[in-house]
């Protein structure tokens, strides 16, 4: 297996540079190889009336289609972000993926089909020539050593797309065993094993053609990576000097990254630079030891909840009620505000000459105001 990159490594231009290159050439050596077999199946299958024979020849010609669907997506979704996609092109990938299971569920369902249409007419069912069993037992091999070669491209390059891919000729070569393995039946006199080969082929890749699709549609859907994952960036952020708990962490996929939005409680009385300072650094963290493609982290002086349902004063109507009563006014830079457990504490720093006109009046205030507390911090010069 790979081992982990940082998302720095993985968006570098030249990685992506050799994994378009890796990706383009591998996909090219699978679409010569498919279009060869499909040609060879086909053609034997009919002249040697086998029917799964000539189904898994519609399979490779399944997989040739798949190829250009690679190949198209492997173009566009390198491509760096722009006005109408801020976050870039990856999911182009995912797209790939969702028609290339579409594409098989239903060259599969069509298998299943006419398979099942042969073996419930009622008719005999002929015997196949020889030919069909060393032309389904060359498939195996070509299929069995293409998939152990796109594996490998896949893995190096860190491509979830070509590892589809290559699983995708994995299952070939398991339907082309199945294949053997009934027209083997059929030339020993039991002739409805072709039937049945091709019938459970097509059931294998309606079965792969429906798990292809359904990541695609999770992923399109936002679905969160595996929980391993998650824990692990959770981890990151809780780790982060200055972090007291991490809540609200929320991971989707993109393509072959993952997209983070998180909520970092921190103390209360740092200052906003130094809670600026704790998120950034976390999500350097997160950027530089998974492979995410972004972070969003946002700063919490206490749990949400107290937060949502606080009914204390804002700024804006505080101010209009304090600055009256002291000589000068009090600008808005003199006061310090600090809103915890569903309430606000006021510090007002006072310049050395600035007077408090009624300590009457601010006591009123305060309890108008219902202010957890008012302190009054005097600036010498």
């Amino acid at each position: 297996m790979p081992t982990a990159m940082s998302v720095a490594e993985h968006l570098d231009p030249a990685f992506q540079a050799e994994r378009q290159r890796a990706a383009s050439r591998s996909t090219w050596v699978s679409v010569w190889i498919n279009l060869g077999l499909t040609v060879v199946q086909v053609v034997v299958g009919l002249l040697a009336r086998s029917q799964a024979l000539v189904a898994d020849g519609l399979h490779s010609l399944s997989d040739l289609v798949a190829d250009f669907v690679v190949l198209l997506a492997n173009r566009h979704s390198h491509q760096a972000p722009d006005h109408d996609h801020h976050y870039g092109h990856a999911r182009y990938e995912t797209v790939a993926s969702l028609w290339l299971g579409l594409l098989l569920l239903l060259v599969g369902l069509g298998m299943l089909w006419r398979a099942g249409e042969r073996l419930t007419s009622g008719g005999a069912l002929p015997a196949v020539h020889i030919a069909a069993l060393w032309t389904a037992l060359a498939t195996l091999l070509a299929k069995e050593l293409l998939f152990r070669y796109l594996l490998r491209v896949a893995e190096r390059v860190r491509s979830s797309m070509l590892v589809a891919n290559a699983w995708h000729a994995r299952s070939d070569a398991a339907s082309s065993l199945v294949v053997a393995a009934g027209i083997g039946g059929n030339l020993l006199g039991y002739h409805a094993l072709d039937s049945l080969a091709a019938a459970l082929v097509g059931f294998m890749v309606a079965h792969m053609g429906w798990k292809f699709s359904w990541q695609a549609i999770r992923e399109l859907t936002d679905a969160a990576p595996e929980e391993t994952v998650v824990a692990d960036i959770r981890a990151t952020l809780a780790s982060t000097s200055g972090v007291c708990d991490v809540h609200e962490l929320r991971v989707r996929k993109m393509g072959d990254l993952v997209l983070v939005d998180a909520h970092l409680l921190v103390s209360p009385v740092i200052s906003v630079s130094e809670g600026h300072r704790i998120a950034e650094q976390a999500r350097q963290r997160v950027l530089e030891q998974h492979l995410a493609l972004d972070a969003l982290i946002h700063i919490d002086p206490e749990e949400d909840q107290i937060a949502r349902n606080s009914t204390a004063p804002s700024r804006e109507q505080l101010l209009p009620a304090l600055a009256p009563l002291f000589d000068p006014p009090l600008q808005s830079e003199q006061v310090v505000l600090h809103y915890l457990q569903g309430s606000v504490d006021v510090l007002l720093h006072l310049q050395p000459q600035q007077a408090l006109l009624d300590p009457t009046a601010l006591a009123a205030q305060q309890h108008a105001l219902q202010l957890r507390s008012l302190q009054l911090l005097r600036h010498h010069p």
